[in-house]
């Protein structure tokens, strides 16, 4: 049997991938099964099961790749770019849809939860480093204000048509100028 390339794996993981986190925000985790999954991506049951046990695998990964273009600067115009680029996505791809899926699911998963917790704690970290001015129990606090809103512009993105983005905005440029 000829051996298939390390790029072609990597194509048919991603394919899976691409193909639940699609499922997962148009349907949520419990509406959509494994054979929904299949038939999304177009592989066989087989083909998926090599690259994951099950949905919890799928969802681990999904998070995993999650890295929105945060800002590298804590301006105005960087804030509200974040912010569009956030709408964006949840128009385009549903991805708010997802991470509230996410979300409730961590609430369930411990597994799921201390995946989610390491990468809201990777984003407060994030912060802090664009806040090199200001004390570290300041610049702490600043960093969970900063995420929880961002966080909270996403929900609301998930349950609503369309969330104008200038409130969060200022809101976020006067959290990191306190």
């Amino acid at each position: 049997m000829p051996k298939v390339s390390q790029a072609h794996l990597d194509a048919r993981r991603q394919q899976i991938i691409d193909a639940a986190r699609a499922r997962f925000a148009t349907d949520g985790f419990a509406r959509t099964s494994m054979p929904d999954i299949v038939r999304a991506s177009r592989l066989s049951t087989g083909a998926i099961y090599r690259y994951f046990k099950g949905k919890d695998e799928i969802v681990a990964a999904i998070c995993e790749q999650s890295g929105q273009a945060f800002p590298a600067e804590l301006t105005a115009g960087a804030i509200q770019d974040f912010l569009d680029h956030i709408r964006t996505l949840a128009r385009e791809e549903g991805h708010a849809r997802l991470v509230a899926q996410i979300y409730a699911e961590a609430a369930v998963s411990a597994n799921l939860a201390s995946l989610v917790a390491r990468q809201l704690k990777e984003l407060r970290q994030a912060v802090v480093a664009l806040l090199p001015d200001h004390e570290p129990a300041h610049a702490d606090r600043i960093a969970e204000a900063f995420v929880a809103l961002c966080q909270a512009y996403s929900q609301q993105l998930a349950v609503r048509d369309d969330v104008d983005p200038a409130p969060f905005a200022a809101a976020l440029v006067a959290i990191t100028q306190s």
